[in-house]
């Protein structure tokens, strides 16, 4: 899936959850999605957990 679909499915997502459900279940599926996002990266192996902990200093390394 290209990074325009899934950036237009979640962009539906957040719009049906801001009209139907208020401001609060637009924030609960934003988050749900953001820590969806790091799980799946994790997954895929993009991520690594210890890119949380380092300084600025050491990522331009």
């Amino acid at each position: 899936m290209s990074m325009a679909v899934a950036g237009m499915i979640a962009g539906m997502a957040l719009g049906f959850a801001g009209y139907f459900g208020g401001f609060g279940a637009f924030l609960l599926v934003a988050a749900l999605g953001a820590v969806g996002l790091v799980v799946g990266r994790f997954a895929e192996g993009d991520m690594d957990l210890a890119d949380f902990f380092r300084s600025r200093d050491e990522r331009r390394r």
